[in-house]
């Protein structure tokens, strides 16, 4: 299961997309409307950020700032990384968790093509990677 790619993942994902202009309250009428718990900030093809359900709580709620007022740009994370449409899951999830992302943007061909997040990924694939951890865990026990 995780040689499955992550454009096996995407299909029939709709990107929710926003200016860096756009105020987090704009971002969070998106994110409702759409299901989905993060925004691309895009200016044209180019990606300049994300915006994530989390950022809403601890950078706008929790530091007391206005979502109403508060521009994306001042609260987003700025060039996030992203991975190859080709990848595979188990390429998705390793990079997922050596930067601590719940979201990771997806390019092809140098531009979006979608978003994956840990809720996109079947528990049999990370129960996989745990049993892993675990055995290499072992294996660096009995070599000290």
């Amino acid at each position: 299961m995780p040689d499955r790619t992550i454009e096996q993942i995407m299909r029939g994902q709709r990107l929710c997309i926003l200016p860096p202009e756009a105020t987090v309250s704009e971002a969070a009428d998106a994110m409702a409307q759409r299901h989905v718990a993060a925004v691309l900030v895009m200016v044209g093809e180019r990606l300049q950020g994300i915006f994530t359900e989390r950022d809403v709580i601890v950078r706008v709620l929790a530091a007391r700032r206005d979502p109403v007022t508060t521009r994306l740009v001042e609260v987003m994370s700025p060039r996030p990384v992203t991975l190859d449409s080709t990848a595979t899951v188990r390429q998705a999830l390793a990079e997922m968790h050596d930067n601590h992302l719940r979201h990771l943007p997806i390019v092809r061909d140098g531009k979006v093509a979608g978003v994956v997040s840990m809720r996109d990924f079947v528990g049999e694939e990370i129960a996989e990677l745990d049993r892993e951890d675990v055995f290499e865990g072992h294996v660096w026990e009995e070599l000290r």
